[in-house]
């Protein structure tokens, strides 16, 4: 080991970087590169091309909308498929109760849960792209379908047209409500206020069943216990403890033993139809309705399965195509809407539980959507007596890393005062404008925050790392030092408009050169020159008036008594006219411009862009300074930059091309060599 460390140190100090090359600006360097030469494609030429068909592009297109045909006939069985089959179970385990769960928050009949557990999860084995998310149900999207649903279906229209003495407890009148509902949920999207639902709690707090009370308590109480339980034990347990489904085993066994629903009034699923329900077209007259809404749903769907697919393939080394994520996805919702399933998108919990359980492929979800069909078609009845608060139950533990998130608030406040910012925001809008408007607020403010960053970026004047050609802020290493008469300035920001004028007003402020200043100086010392000038000659016209009429022998003593008294100017100057209307500041200004610095090189290293407004201040900025004597200079131009640059017409006679160079170090010796040229031709002079 100290024999490897040896060698490695040796290494280090025999490498070197050693390059001798002519110094380079951009038309120097474009003038020794060859353009690949590009035959540009008229219009029927690009459209012959995209319309053209082979066996290979079309193989190509089928297995880009189709994954599976890709995925498929390489499947190591012997490898993968024990791994697949447990975590299938697993997650199949966890989908069940989950489903049947969720189906309340979505305001509509259990069964309809069971649906969206089934159809969408096996339409992504054949569509999507990632190997270990799991889709499904999801707390947030079934909060905001069931905003919608209530919204559009509210009790008070369903009963209308039933007898007010028996409305309640006529099966009609919850069936028709239902069925509206579930068309609502199917055509779907929309936010609802989480405050609202808050007033709900309390306004019925007092009409609290205590049976059910209980045995949510109890439930919650085995939840979190096993939850802990699966956390702690993790890494020895082979797979998770299925605590969902053991509640709902145990739930409905005690329910149906003690008949809590006869006995205690106590709300249970009820009816679970056996069988598969024909396919249905969605209730295209409620599309105005919830349109808008809809979009939020879907951003924040495909928002939430992106970002845990590209979680699972960073971890596990694939890829992951966004724009068939997002196919994948809007298949499992529009296809699935025909059969009454209300949007999906990735469960956190369950894809954590199908990787965590040795998932591999999609072959883990479509096994625990064939879970889930057997429920369905088989033994559905069984879960009839399930006591709804035992659902209730899993929602809220499962809702319990939600609320974990209060903890980002100080991880934010350390790391990223502006990220705290947006946290804050979201929650704030979620709260009081509901989710739907609560959303729409946090993205605007997030693009706002956005545009700060680009107004507000990091300016810094940069130094070399002596003996390299190495730059960094001269502000943060002391081994930074500036070359005299050169100012490298940087900001780490592209130019457009919004930032152009800070731009402009940083680099003055930075490199402490503004010629606004130096030039209103120069006219002041010029008129205040002139000026001088003129009183000289008063006095001097004085002066001679005064001796022609001064007898001869009062004229030597009356020219020594002028010159003592210093009224008579020396070289055309007053020795005091220098400093009297003069600042320190314009002073100070003034000298530095004319011997200090000399030029001025802008690192255009982290600029990606430029538009008009951004071009014409950087022309701007060079011909200012050129007036003042310093001459401008942009160093580590991109390519795309400059083609930019030369649609917007910024190269002129002012502008050149050989003011850009490669590399700041090449910028740097082609300035020093100009000042070296120019001091030569000074001392020639």
């Amino acid at each position: 080991m100290e024999h490897a460390q040896e060698h490695e140190a040796h290494l280090e100090q025999t490498q070197r970087y050693c390059v001798e090359r002519p110094i380079y600006n951009q038309e120097l360097l474009q003038g020794q590169l060859h353009r690949r030469e590009r035959t540009p494609q008229t219009l029927r030429q690009k459209i012959a091309h995209s319309c053209r068909c082979s066996s290979k592009k079309a193989k190509s297109h089928l297995y880009s909308f189709l994954p599976i045909l890709k995925w498929l006939p390489r499947y190591p069985v012997k490898e993968y498929l024990l791994g697949d089959i447990i975590s299938g179970i697993s997650t199949g385990v966890m989908q069940l109760p989950q489903g049947l769960a969720y189906a309340l928050l979505a305001a509509v009949p259990p069964v309809f849960g069971l649906y969206s557990s089934f159809y969408p999860v096996l339409l992504y084995t054949f569509f999507g792209t990632s190997k270990h998310i799991s889709i499904g149900t999801f707390a947030v999207i079934s909060m905001m379908v069931g905003g919608i649903a209530v919204r559009q279906v509210p009790d008070e229209i369903i009963s209308v047209g039933y007898n007010s003495t028996n409305v309640t407890d006529s099966i009609e009148y919850f069936h028709a409500r239902d069925t509206k509902r579930v068309q609502v949920a199917v055509t779907l999207t929309f936010l609802s206020g989480i405050i609202q639902s808050i007033a709900a709690v309390l306004s019925k707090i007092t009409t609290t069943n205590i049976a059910a009370l209980i045995v949510g308590l109890t439930c919650i109480v085995l939840l979190l216990i096993g939850k802990e339980i699966n956390l702690r034990f993790k890494k020895k347990l082979p797979v998770p403890i299925p605590m969902e489904i053991i509640v709902v085993i145990i739930g409905t066994g005690v329910s149906a033993g003690m008949n809590l629903s006869e006995s205690y009034s106590v709300d249970v699923v009820g009816n679970i139809p056996k069988g598969l329900r024909a396919p249905a077209v969605p209730e295209m007259q409620l599309i105005p309705a919830v349109f808008v809404d809809a979009i939020a749903i879907a951003i924040v769907g495909f928002s939430m399965a992106v970002s845990m697919a590209k979680i699972f393939a960073l971890k596990h080394g694939y890829t992951i195509d966004g724009n068939q994520e997002l196919i994948a996805l809007g298949i499992c919702n529009s296809v699935g809407s025909f059969f009454q399933s209300f949007p999906v998108t990735c469960s956190m919990s369950r894809s954590l539980v199908q990787e965590s359980t040795g998932g591999k492929t999609q072959i883990a979800g479509a096994l625990s959507s064939i879970m889930v069909l057997l429920v369905i078609v088989a033994i559905g009845y069984l879960f009839e007596p399930l006591p709804q608060t035992v659902l209730a139950a899993i929602v809220m533990v499962n809702l319990k890393g939600m609320f974990k998130q209060f903890g980002d608030i100080m991880h934010f406040w350390r790391t990223s005062k502006i990220e705290l910012a947006i946290w804050l925001v979201a929650f704030v809008a979620s709260l009081f404008l509901g989710l739907d408007y609560g959303l729409l607020t946090a993205v605007a403010f997030a693009m706002i925050t956005v545009i700060y960053r680009t107004q507000s970026p990091q300016y810094r004047i940069l130094g070399q790392i002596p003996d390299t050609d190495i730059y960094c802020g001269v502000e943060e290493y002391e081994e930074a030092k500036e070359y005299p008469g050169i100012k490298i300035f940087q900001a780490n920001a592209s130019l457009y408009f919004a930032n152009s004028e800070s731009y402009a007003s940083a680099l003055k402020k930075k490199t402490g050169l503004d010629p606004c200043a130096i030039l209103a100086a120069r006219r002041k010392a010029r008129k205040r020159h002139a000026r001088e000038i003129k009183e000289a000659n008063k006095l001097r016209k004085k002066a001679v008036l005064k001796l022609v009429n001064t007898p001869t022998n009062d004229v030597e003593a009356t020219v020594k008594h002028e010159i003592a008294n210093d009224e008579l100017p020396i070289n055309g100057n007053f020795a005091d006219a220098s400093v009297e209307d003069t600042s320190p500041d314009e002073h100070e200004h003034f000298v530095d411009s004319k011997t200090n610095i000399h030029s001025l090189i802008l690192d255009f290293t982290p600029v990606n862009f430029v538009d008009s407004v951004g071009a014409k201040t950087l022309k701007s900025i060079i011909k200012e300074y050129k007036e003042v004597g310093v001459s401008v200079c942009i160093a580590s131009c991109s390519g795309p930059v400059m083609n930019e640059l030369t649609r917007l017409k910024f190269f002129d006679n002012t502008a050149t091309r050989e003011l850009l160079f490669h590399s700041i170090h090449d910028a740097v010796l082609a300035c020093q060599v100009k000042d070296r040229q120019e001091a030569s031709f000074t001392d020639r002079l």
